[in-house]
């Protein structure tokens, strides 16, 4: 089984245009990224997909591997799906780290590789952080995530869930943390399903593949990760750099 790691990338960002150039302690935002994971344990290849020739030029200079995929892909997925089936067909699974998570795990992106060996029915699984109590767990921009017993997803979130109806009782939140696997046959194949309503209603993709029927695995991450979706946030990641 042969494990890709591949980070999208672009430059028009709506909340924060020109991220993954945005320089951090001197250091463009997306070399931060791809230098944290190239050297994964059970990882065997690592990529950058971009439909941005600065980008493109950027992580290329630095000696990390970049692939260009067209403008009119519409997401992360999409960009991966199509690396996946241009360039690295004959790679089984496919990790899908964001490039902005500049603090992102390496011992967790490994961990994700493993579970693809333990299980060989496994088809997508991403990531979840038990939050503190002084986490704000009611913003949407944070993404929440319920799961059963079995540690399959039940349903993600912009809302506090789970509702809790008696202030007196107590309840765990878990953060949604946007790092993802998948299998190269569920990954190609869910590129190119329609949105689903719950998908739309949240903007929030892994909401299509529980419509469909398919299940996601959750794996329990001991650190949050400070991702950089504004720019106020490049202060926050500054200050844990350090």
């Amino acid at each position: 089984m042969k494990t890709a790691v591949v980070i999208p990338a672009r430059y028009k960002s709506s909340r924060f245009p020109g991220k993954p150039l945005y320089l951090i302690n001197g250091k463009p935002l997306i070399l931060h990224v791809i230098s944290k994971v190239v050297n994964c344990k059970g990882v065997d290849f690592v990529a950058v997909a971009t439909d941005d020739k600065r980008i493109y030029d950027t992580v290329k200079n630095a000696g990390y591997n970049v692939f260009m995929t067209p403008t009119t892909l519409k997401s992360g997925t999409d960009r991966i799906a199509f690396v996946a089936k241009k360039f690295l067909a004959k790679y089984d699974v496919f990790i899908n780290v964001q490039g902005d998570e500049p603090l992102i795990d390496k011992k967790l992106v490994s961990k994700i590789a493993e579970e693809f060996k333990k299980d060989k029915k496994l088809e997508y699984l991403t990531v979840a952080y038990k939050m503190k109590p002084t986490d704000d767990y009611v913003t949407p921009n944070t993404v929440k995530v319920v799961f059963d017993k079995n540690m399959y997803a039940l349903y993600f979130s912009r809302f506090p869930i789970p509702f809790v109806r008696d202030t007196k009782n107590k309840t765990d939140y878990y953060k949604h943390i946007g790092v993802y696997g998948y299998t190269k046959k569920f990954i190609c194949e869910f590129a190119k399903s329609k949105q689903t309503k719950l998908e739309v209603a949240e903007s929030l993709e892994q909401l299509r593949a529980l419509e469909q029927g398919k299940k996601i695995k959750i794996i329990i991450s001991k650190k949050d990760l400070q991702d950089v979706n504004v720019l106020e946030d490049i202060t926050k990641v500054k200050e844990l750099i350090k």
